[in-house]
């Protein structure tokens, strides 16, 4: 009952307005969000390479409705770029194609994204397309796709609840395309997604032996520590080489078993999502893992 709750909350616009004005929660976005700008994101991307952790900043944001919206928000993308290169901090970024036109237009999404990516090209960096609500998968992945004749510095994300994600990893594999494997946290209807937990993770585990054998670089992302274990087995059987794969997980999602990884010698990226629109992404962590409510309801007392 609370994971439906929580999601709903994260699409209402009233509730939106409510928590949104209220300082208990922005203080408790702060446990799972760098901060409102770049400078605190790379201040805190420094940090977590000092502690030796990979990094992609994820600048958070919605669909725009506008196409002047759009090619401001793909500005600020290689802004960002720009800013990593002058810092000194080392990190990739992730993007949401809705946020770059994909709902307006998707040529035009197209050009903007390609823009982006070109430049990391040229600063020797990486983007990693993000994988929204299932109306975008298709979408989402002929964009990648389009761009990923060009430029190999672009990966996509694959969501293990959706029933279409075989398929797609197998084309992704032929392309030698970089995929990053999450469970998915959107609402979906049964039509399209998994709805028992069982299913998600025996397909994520599945997708997960396909990427490995694959040979494409492969991000796991998971705090599941049934599918790291999964992971780590399977690619110790086949001695998979440690630098085709790689843990993702979020900034300060288990952070106990994100420091043990690393201590183990395992690679580990931190998601490092910062921004002035942290309230959806708020909701949708805590409706991901019971226990990420219980740090923010301490966070919200100042614990």
């Amino acid at each position: 009952m609370l994971r439906p709750t929580l999601l709903w909350m994260s699409e209402s616009d009233r509730v939106r307005r409510l928590l949104f004005k209220l300082p208990v929660t922005r203080r408790a976005a702060a446990r799972f969000v760098a901060g409102d700008g770049h400078d605190e994101a790379l201040a805190v991307a420094a940090e977590l390479n000092g502690e030796g952790y990979r990094v992609t900043l994820d600048l958070l944001g919605e669909s725009v409705a506008e196409r002047g919206e759009a090619e401001a928000a793909a500005a600020e993308y290689a802004d960002s770029l720009e800013l990593i290169e002058l810092s000194e901090a080392r990190a990739t970024i992730s993007l949401k194609l809705t946020q770059l036109g994909l709902g307006i237009d998707t040529q035009f999404c197209i050009e903007n994204l390609t823009r982006i990516v070109r430049r990391a090209s040229e600063l020797e960096n990486f983007v990693r397309i993000d994988m929204e609500d299932s109306t975008y998968t298709e979408r989402t992945l002929q964009v990648f796709y389009h761009v990923f004749e060009e430029y190999r510095n672009v990966g996509i994300v694959i969501q293990s609840y959706l029933k279409r994600s075989e398929a797609d990893v197998r084309r992704l594999i032929r392309l030698g395309a970089p995929v990053r494997l999450c469970k998915g946290a959107y609402k979906e209807p049964g039509s399209v997604a998994f709805q028992n937990k069982a299913d998600v993770d025996a397909n994520y585990v599945r997708l997960m032996k396909m990427l490995l054998d694959g040979g494409a670089p492969t991000a796991i992302a998971t705090h599941d520590e049934r599918m790291i274990a999964a992971t780590s087995d399977y690619a110790s059987a086949n001695r998979t080489p440690q630098d085709a794969y790689e843990f993702q997980m979020l900034y300060g999602v288990r952070r106990q078993l994100q420091r043990e990884l690393v201590n183990d010698g395992l690679p580990v990226r931190i998601y490092l999502p910062y921004g002035s629109q942290w309230y959806s992404y708020l909701m949708r962590r805590m409706a991901e893992r019971p226990a990420n409510v219980l740090f923010v309801l301490r966070a919200m007392r100042g614990d």
